[in-house]
């Protein structure tokens, strides 16, 4: 059995649970907490928990760029493919470098990003209420 499916049942619960413009802010969510994580490495010079984050956080902007749906609004799709795979050189910059500023700026686009992405849930009523206290 797979320790990290097993380790938050509440989380498993959560995830299985939501819909998917939910789950697309949980992703939001998760790499902002990441690249915290990643930041407090570089910080403390402690570059094994640094690479580890970010790696999570390259995981999760890859999944946030293939999950797109490029049939519906194709010129969106394509900027925020663009913007997804800058943010994504921004990490692994910041991992290679070990350059706090590139994670500072992949930080401000991912959470802009997802205050966007929850106004527009909100407008659209999909949004109920945030999923993760520290995560804006």
């Amino acid at each position: 059995m797979n320790p990290q499916t097993t380790s938050n049942p509440y989380l498993r619960n959560q995830v299985l649970s939501a819909r998917p413009e939910q789950l697309r802010l949980m992703l939001f969510d998760g790499a902002i907490r990441f690249i915290n994580l990643a930041r407090k490495g570089i910080e403390a010079k402690n570059f094994d928990v640094s690479y580890t984050n970010i790696s999570k956080a390259e995981k999760i902007v890859l999944e946030l760029s293939n999950s797109l749906n490029r049939q519906m609004m194709p010129e969106v799709t394509e900027k925020l493919t663009a913007l997804y795979t800058y943010i994504y050189r921004l990490l692994v910059e910041a991992s290679t470098q070990r350059d706090i500023a590139k994670l500072d700026e992949a930080l401000k686009l991912i959470k802009y990003e997802r205050e966007t992405w929850f106004m527009l849930m909100e407008k659209v009523g999909s949004a109920k209420q945030p999923t993760a206290s520290g995560a804006a």
